[in-house]
């Protein structure tokens, strides 16, 4: 078990798309690579406040500020209901990792307090900070975040509870972003080799989808220079490999 960290921001951003649509998601926060590291501050000043994409921390806690919720309470329950949704069980917060990531965050909240005055937040910057940091701190297990990725593999159903858990409409638009950016500065080279879009997190985790057919989940801590799992890459990239799944081919 570990914290999904990143691998949140998939759900969360698949959350808003529904409750707002695909075309807010693409105006609002972006969908577009940054060019620069996942925590920059610089890229969001050089593309006048926006975010680019709601995979790089600056997107994550402008599209987790914009969950529809009266307050930080209801946000919550909504982001962690969302996601247990997709994992088909009640997940559980990891309050060891969440204790010390919220006092940690500094450079987080400058991110949010950028947009904020950029009029990008949708509700009160350092508190959408406070519930994206714990949004990230949920525990899984690997094979979690496997339902979790074949749910939108399946257009949206759990395959597990057999519940809908996202108009089959969006998948698609979810599955495009995690192309464009699910491995943080290392996607054009992921997508490059595998085909697959894929979403990692520095707990370790990877989730890769085969659209329509499942999603390949891995574990395995140590990262490289990106933050990404060394050996859950290697696994994948074989197991692409040796069933041709690669989706260009």
């Amino acid at each position: 078990v570990v914290s999904i960290q990143s691998i949140s921001k998939v759900f969360t951003a698949a959350l808003v798309m529904s409750e707002k649509g695909s075309v807010f998601i693409q105006e609002k926060i972006g969908v577009n690579a940054t060019g620069a590291a996942f925590n920059s501050i610089v890229a969001i000043e050089q593309h006048n406040g926006s975010a680019l994409n709601p995979f790089v921390n600056a997107g994550a806690i402008q599209t987790t500020s914009w969950v529809k919720a009266e307050d930080s309470r209801e946000r919550w329950a909504k982001i962690s209901a969302n996601m247990s949704a997709y994992a088909g069980r009640n997940l559980q917060l990891n309050e060891l990792v969440y204790d010390s990531e919220v006092n940690d965050n500094k450079r987080n909240q400058a991110i949010s307090k950028i947009l904020d005055a950029y009029g990008r937040m949708g509700s009160d910057p350092l508190e959408a900070t406070t519930v994206y940091t714990k949004q990230c701190s949920l525990n899984v297990s690997v094979h979690d975040l496997a339902v979790m990725g074949a749910t939108i593999a399946n257009h949206g159903i759990n395959p597990v509870t057999q519940l809908r858990v996202i108009d089959a409409k969006y998948t698609p638009k979810i599955m495009a972003v995690m192309a464009i950016a699910g491995l943080y500065d290392n996607s054009g080279d992921w997508l490059y080799s595998t085909g697959l879009p894929a979403k990692s997190g520095v707990g370790g985790g990877i989730i890769a989808i085969v659209p329509g057919r499942f999603c390949i989940a891995v574990v395995s801590p140590p990262l490289d220079d990106f933050g990404n799992s060394v050996r859950g890459q290697l696994a994948i990239k074989y197991i692409v490999e040796k069933l041709g799944l690669n989706t260009y081919q």
